[in-house]
C-alpha cells in the first residue's frame, strides 16, 4: 500500500514542480486505492480513500476509468462538503473532462474552482492547458478546412481546365 501512495504522491508532485503535463496514473495505483476503500476502518477513511481513487481514475490513461472517476465525483459533489473539498472535486472533474476532450465543461468547472480560490496554481495551470489545447485544436481545424477548400478548388480548376480543353479541341475539328 505504501508503494501505491508513494507513486500517487510522485504523480501529484509533478504538477507542483511546474510541469505543463498532467500526471498519469496506472491501474496498479487504482487497484491499490480500491483495496484501501474495502479495508477502511471508518467512514472518514473510506471518504479519504474515495477521493484518492477519484483522483487516480481521472488521471488514468483508460477512458473507462476517467468516465468512472467523473461519475464518482459528480455524485460526491451533491453531498455537503467544505469549500476546500468542493474546490478539489470541481478540479478533479475538470481534469476528467479535459482528459475526455470536453474542454468547454473543463473550463466551466475551473472557473467555479477559481471562484473559491482565485490563486490556486493547479487550477490556473489546468486552465492554461485547456486554453492551449482549445487554441491548438482550433488551428488544426482551420488548417483542415483551408486544406479542404484548397483541394476542392484544385479539383474544380482541373475539371474546368479539362472541360475547356475538350470544348476547344472539338471546335477546331
Amino acid at each position: 500500500m505504501d508503494t501505491h501512495v508513494g507513486k500517487f504522491m510522485d504523480s501529484v508532485g509533478s504538477i507542483f514542480r511546474g510541469g505543463d503535463v498532467l500526471p498519469w496514473c496506472d491501474r496498479d495505483i487504482i487497484a491499490g486505492f480500491e483495496r484501501e476503500i474495502a479495508e477502511a476502518a471508518n467512514e472518514e477513511q473510506k471518504n479519504d480513500s474515495l477521493m484518492r481513487l477519484s483522483w487516480a481514475l481521472v488521471h488514468s490513461r483508460q477512458p473507462e476509468d476517467v468516465n468512472r472517476g467523473i461519475g464518482m465525483l459528480q455524485v460526491s459533489l451533491d453531498r455537503p462538503s467544505s469549500p476546500l473539498q468542493t474546490r478539489e472535486k470541481l478540479y478533479l472533474l475538470a481534469v476528467g473532462h479535459y482528459r475526455t476532450g470536453d474542454y468547454t465543461r473543463s473550463r466551466q468547472l475551473l472557473e467555479r474552482c477559481l471562484e473559491i480560490q482565485p490563486d490556486w496554481r493547479q487550477a490556473l495551470t489546468l486552465q492554461r492547458l485547456v486554453e492551449e489545447k482549445t487554441r491548438r485544436d482550433g488551428m488544426i481545424g482551420m488548417a483542415i478546412i483551408t486544406g479542404a477548400f484548397g483541394l476542392v478548388g484544385l479539383v474544380a480548376g482541373g475539371i474546368i481546365a479539362a472541360a475547356s480543353s475538350t470544348s476547344s479541341s472539338s471546335r477546331k475539328k
